[in-house]
């Protein structure tokens, strides 16, 4: 059966929060600390890593990034260019 994201990359939002992250002039550790405040643990090596889109991010990891980003969930896979 074939691998829903068949690359290297495992998962499609990563580049897109890191733009949104220093639109707002947040640190991963801000972003990681802020998203513990809704329950939702991600170290600031996974940030760097779902960054770098080699980690998968979950739906529930989706749903913080979108709230603590203030952005929605449908913005993060708006084409991104690249670095």
């Amino acid at each position: 059966m074939a691998r829903i994201i068949d690359s290297n990359h495992k998962n499609l939002i990563g580049k897109k929060v890191r733009i949104l992250r220093k639109e707002k002039n947040m640190s991963q550790q801000e972003l990681s600390a802020k998203l513990e405040t809704l329950a939702i643990y991600i170290c600031r090596g996974s940030i760097s890593r779902i960054e770098d889109q080699s980690r998968t991010v979950t739906d529930i990891e989706l749903y913080g990034l979108s709230q603590v980003l203030s952005t929605p969930i449908e913005d993060f896979f708006t084409s991104v260019v690249p670095e």
